[in-house]
């Protein structure tokens, strides 16, 4: 059943994403220095625009105790660069091995295609679902190994990132990320990220898995509306069609 998935999301991919197809977001440039420590006190995070996370993907639809979030997005030449507010009121990491169910703990996962082209990448680099765990740990699949299983790769140079509590709000956290961007020829330590620059269209997405401490997680919810396919949305690691668009502004 999983193959038949991967199968028609790939065949299917370019109807799904004519049906889901929106105006690009668009991301202001920062105005100075963004230092990556969830303090968010920059004056340029005043200048871009909230989006929501609210999305169901997968999962039981969280109470707005339970989770709710939004995010906000910048660049500049080297990184975007990402303010999620999450209200999530477990916080729960349950798996030290950062190579092992990663999706069922309490994570960010940021979905990236660097040059918008969409099209299938669960075992290739086409395009990148980073999951940031609660320890900053960044983990994707980079391949299949002999057996045909999914292998795991820690991409930790590619995103930066710090969490913070809100001090009058507990259940709040606030998260910054710098995530450097790389092409679809993505070897490893001797690739060179992208340069950015205006005017560039990038394929986003964003999405949180919630799990208050059981076995899986119990809720995943996205920033982007999925066209189901055999009423599974949980395709965005599958293939980029469905993510949305950013484009780069001054």
């Amino acid at each position: 059943m999983k193959k038949l998935l991967i199968s028609l999301a790939i065949v299917f991919g370019a109807l799904i994403f004519s049906s889901n197809a929106k105006s690009p977001i668009e991301v202001v440039k920062a105005k100075g220095d963004i230092v990556i420590d969830g303090l968010v006190n920059e004056k340029s995070w005043q200048i871009a625009l909230w989006q929501p996370i609210d999305e169901l993907i997968l999962g039981t639809p969280p109470t707005t105790e339970d989770f709710s979030g939004r995010f906000k997005v910048l660049w500049d030449n080297q990184q975007l660069y990402l303010l999620v507010e999450i209200t999530d009121d477990v916080l729960f990491d349950q798996h030290a091995n950062p190579y092992f169910a990663y999706w069922d703990d309490d994570c960010l996962e940021v979905f990236i295609d660097e040059d918008a082209s969409g099209g299938e990448h669960q075992f290739n680099h086409n395009a990148f679902a980073y999951h940031v765990a609660l320890d900053n740990q960044v983990a994707d699949i980079g391949g299949q190994n002999e057996e045909g299983s999914a292998q795991v790769v820690l991409l930790n140079d590619h995103i930066t990132s710090v969490w913070r509590r809100d001090t009058q709000k507990p259940h709040n956290i606030n998260w910054e990320l710098s995530i450097r961007l790389f092409d679809d020829s993505f070897q490893g330590d001797s690739s060179r990220p992208v340069t950015l620059m205006k005017q560039k269209k990038i394929g986003f997405m964003l999405a949180y898995c919630d799990n208050d401490g059981s076995p899986q997680r119990e809720s995943f919810i996205g920033s982007t509306f999925i066209k189901p396919i055999e009423g599974d949305k949980n395709l965005g690691y599958i293939t980029a069609d469905v993510f949305d668009h950013i484009i780069l502004i001054d």
